[in-house]
């Protein structure tokens, strides 16, 4: 039996309204489902209309939700989490997981291990289709409705639920060609007098920990270049140009075929990170998220 017209517009009037305050603005939302900001304002005063009280209060310069707002925007997730929940699992009921998964993750990671991953996650899940956008920048994953977003190294606080995948180790290395040409440091002071190459956006990364004299010291690296992409200072330390500290599974080619070679193993801190796949609260149980982030967990 069809859901009634009531019922289907209350929640297209509902996703309108959690989409309001999650991109800020009725244009924004607008845009996005090929509307006016005017038709959708419309849509949202409707709803405050059934429900009789007010939920947002419009300004010429922003949106702000009234305590009424506040309190019925937890409730909207929950609603709009739980259609979502019982379409999957209807889906589910005639064979495999199926639907659509947005995925977000840095540009390494994406290069280096989910594009040899997703073939065949695609191939064991065909019903399941992936929107995967790469940035080295950090998203908001609320605000741009990313199913998964995968995160390499420390977390904020937020209220997205973690799922542990896997985790990454730093190797310090650089090209035969840049050794050749500047000599091999052998000792954490030595890494002062070389150009290394530094990823920018975490501070914590330009000080590469080392021991000496069995003491953990910090080293303040410092060299020509810095870069928020991890994948172009790895091809500059492929073409001689510094030395590289990476993740693991950056250099782990490079590293194998010879093209980089790893340096003061002996006493580098190599600062196991975890590999975190965060998830909106309301859709982690969805069978076609669970079970993208089930076969990533198992395969990492």
């Amino acid at each position: 039996m069809p859901f009634p017209h009531e019922f289907s517009a209350g929640i297209s009037a509902i996703g309108c309204f959690v989409r309001t305050i999650d991109l800020g603005s009725f244009a924004a939302v607008g845009a996005e489902i090929g509307l006016t900001a005017s038709g959708v304002s419309r849509i949202v005063t409707r709803l405050e209309d059934r429900l009789g009280v007010k939920l947002i209060h419009r300004t010429t310069r922003r949106l702000a939700l009234t305590p009424e707002g506040e309190t019925f925007l937890a409730h909207a997730r929950g609603i709009l989490s739980a259609v979502e929940v019982a379409k999957a699992a209807v889906a589910s009921t005639h064979g495999r997981a199926r639907g659509h998964v947005r995925l977000n993750s840095g540009t390494a990671f994406a290069k280096h291990r989910l594009a040899r991953l997703l073939p065949e996650f695609l191939a064991q899940y065909p019903d399941i289709t992936i929107d995967l956008s790469v940035s080295d920048q950090r998203i908001d994953p609320i605000s741009e409705r990313v199913d998964v977003t995968i995160r390499v190294g420390p977390l904020a606080d937020s209220e997205l639920i973690a799922v542990r995948l896997g985790e990454v180790r730093r190797v310090i290395a650089a090209s035969p060609h840049y050794l050749a040409a500047h000599g091999t440091p052998q000792k954490p002071a030595d890494l002062l007098r070389h150009n290394c190459l530094l990823l920018s956006g975490f501070s914590r990364l330009s000080q590469w920990p080392l021991f000496e004299n069995g003491k953990r010291v910090l080293v303040p690296a410092k060299g020509n270049v810095t870069s928020d992409s991890a994948e172009l200072l790895l091809d500059l330390a492929l073409a001689g140009t510094g030395i590289l500290r990476l993740g693991d599974f950056l250099g782990e080619a490079a590293l194998a075929e010879g093209q980089l070679i790893p340096l003061l193993a002996d006493c580098h801190d190599d600062d196991p990170q975890p590999i975190t796949a965060l998830l909106l609260p309301d859709r982690q149980s969805i069978p076609r998220v669970r079970a993208l982030v089930d076969f990533l967990k198992a395969r990492l």
